[in-house]
């Protein structure tokens, strides 16, 4: 009877470690995109630099700001799921930038590489999180609910990337 006890536990160990794992491939699909939706990538592909501080049609932002916004949230949630001495920026004046278009190129290339390394960094903490373990410092989130936070708000915003360079007509058909 101990026996088959033990096995039991055993194997609802070895399918809850596989769950997880199904979980984090999906969470992985869901942060990189492509699948329900097109992901950041994609979005900004061969996207003329002159375009970026456009507004069409008086939309409330540009790609640009809309790409800062991601840039800026993203990070914050990754520092906020590492690091208990992370202080986020004051909402909602900190999280979006005043001017529509950047700087300069150096600017536009440095957002999106920050993106992207960001987003890899959290990805990483994902196989070597407790998914559904409480962050310390937080007050009841955890490495699950901001993964599927930061999934959740870059396809929001990608999407309106998206439809703002269809109105500008250059999206792909």
């Amino acid at each position: 009877m101990r026996i088959t006890f033990v096995r039991l536990i055993q194997s609802a160990h070895i399918t809850m470690e596989n769950q997880t794992s199904i979980l984090v491939t999906e969470l992985k699909k869901l942060l990189n995109g492509g699948g329900a939706h097109v992901g950041f990538k994609d979005a900004v592909a061969n996207l003329p630099f002159n375009l970026l501080g456009e507004k069409p049609y008086n939309l409330p932002y540009s790609i640009w700001q809309l790409a800062e916004h991601i840039r800026i949230a993203q990070w914050d949630m990754l520092k906020f799921s590492k690091d208990g001495s992370h202080q986020s920026p004051k909402w909602p004046d900190e999280y979006w930038p005043k001017e529509p278009a950047p700087k300069d190129e150096h600017a536009w290339n440095n957002t999106l590489k920050q993106i992207d390394d960001d987003l890899e960094e959290f990805i990483a903490l994902l196989d070597s999180s407790d998914l559904y373990e409480p962050i310390p410092h937080g007050d009841g989130q955890s490495v699950l609910r901001e993964a599927l936070q930061i999934g959740d708000h870059n396809a929001y915003h990608i999407a309106e990337i998206v439809v703002i360079r269809r109105l500008l007509g250059e999206w792909k058909s």
